[in-house]
């Protein structure tokens, strides 16, 4: 399995990393894609290794780091991004559920974020808070070919997901889908497989059996599993299809 989304490098693995990423390899966790929080996660994502596993890096600041006007912004992610280890940019995206404050700041920093994406070939990895309004129309404006990506932690509707599909993205599917009374299995469901891949937002949202806990990698498995029942699909072929995915969207090896 691909972990697409996991903040492996955060403080809150720090004391028991190396076990935690024995249990990934143990669940079969191949390789973990590590989106950025800001510039500075970059250091922290140099620290992580397991030998049975591949890490990837991307590039971006999310949402909820921007907290007013970045002039230099594309500039210094167009620098980063550019580097042959980043393999995508983000995450970013919108996020207006904490607080509207900066909501045209970080359309702005979401306009960069897509610019560099286009410019770079890389695809752009999205995080959305009630914002999938706003996040999709500018997708649809910015969308010339030349834009790929994915819809982190997906909990749209079914119309939604095709729309974003149509746009050239692919959609996340993480803990929420296990969730009893989200609805997010159910919508999935009537979703193509072939646009999904599979991803934790680890250390946050857990997946049900686990939920409340502290996310980790490992626990891929209970979503992985949760789409294979959704869909009525055997556990193996949801593997291979959404790691398929996954190495396509992202170019991994």
């Amino acid at each position: 399995m691909i972990d697409t989304h996991c903040h492996i490098f955060l403080e809150d693995f720090e004391k028991d990393l190396d076990e935690v990423l024995n249990r990934a390899a143990d669940a079969g966790v191949k390789k973990i894609l590590m989106p950025a929080i800001n510039f500075e996660s970059l250091i922290a994502m140099e620290k992580v290794h397991h030998p049975k596993i591949e890490f990837y890096k991307m590039a971006g600041v999310h949402p909820g780091e921007v907290t007013g006007d970045h002039p230099e912004l594309q500039e210094k992610l167009l620098e980063t991004c550019s580097q042959d280890d980043i393999i995508a940019v983000g995450e970013t995206g919108l996020d207006y559920y904490w607080s509207k404050e900066f909501v045209e700041e970080q359309r702005q920093n979401l306009e960069c974020h897509i610019k560099v994406a286009k410019e770079l070939h890389k695809p752009i990895v999205l995080h959305n808070r009630d914002s999938t309004s706003d996040i999709l129309r500018m997708i649809e404006d910015e969308q010339d070919g030349n834009l790929t990506g994915v819809w982190h932690c997906f909990t749209g509707n079914v119309e939604e997901g095709l729309k974003a599909i149509d746009l050239g993205l692919m959609l996340g599917i993480g803990g929420i889908t296990t969730f009893k009374n989200a609805g997010v299995d159910k919508t999935v469901a009537q979703l193509p497989i072939d646009k999904m891949v599979l991803e934790t937002d680890a250390p946050y949202l857990a997946p049900t059996p686990k939920r409340g806990k502290r996310n980790e990698p490992s626990f891929i498995k209970y979503t992985a599993q949760k789409l294979a029942d959704s869909k009525e699909l055997q556990l193996k072929e949801v593997i291979d299809i959404t790691t398929q995915n996954a190495n396509k969207l992202f170019k991994l090896s």
